[in-house]
């Protein structure tokens, strides 16, 4: 089985249990750290030209006005072919219930027929929020998982609740 983890994450000021701080690593990457350690998976970080504010509060302000406007960020480099991968990990923090529009400027226009999908959020209170929906709507021909949402505060020490989740739907 070939796997591919597209995925979204923010380091330094992020939301943690209930106020701001500075996070050296993105929640959502010690997620796909654990994927890749266990299942072994091809990886693509999703990178927008234009950087978000490194303010928090300034970025979900951005990240709120892309989503009003259904916006695709311009991202530095784009995936054009996942034809070898079975399995498709699509991870990234919830910003106002959904993954970060950037996230949708790289799968816009990929070819998932065949390939199972697994959705995957950090958050720390939405849980899924419409994610799932919300991929669906740009995914035809592939079989969606139900995804796994991870409290951003527990991202860390989340490996065996990822690692049983994969293992569950493979």
């Amino acid at each position: 089985m070939n796997n591919l983890v597209i995925y979204y994450s923010r380091s330094g000021e992020n939301y943690v249990s209930g106020g701001i701080k500075n996070i050296e690593k993105g929640n959502t990457e010690y997620v796909v750290e654990f994927i890749q350690k266990n299942f072994g998976a091809d990886v693509f970080k999703v990178d927008t030209e234009k950087q978000y504010s490194k303010s928090y509060m300034d970025c979900i302000r951005e990240a709120q006005k892309e989503l009003d406007n259904d916006e695709r960020p311009k991202l530095k480099e784009y995936l054009s072919d996942i034809s070898k991968y079975d399995n498709v990990f699509i991870a990234g923090p919830c910003w106002w219930g959904t993954y970060p529009m950037a996230i949708f400027s790289a799968i816009e226009g990929l070819d998932f027929e065949g390939k199972k999908i697994f959705p995957i959020m950090t958050h720390e209170g939405s849980g899924m929020g419409h994610s799932e929906s919300d991929l669906k709507k740009y995914i035809n021909g592939a079989e969606f998982v139900k995804g796994l949402a991870i409290r951003g505060a527990n991202a860390n020490k989340s490996e065996q609740a990822v690692v049983d989740w994969i293992n569950e739907n493979m």
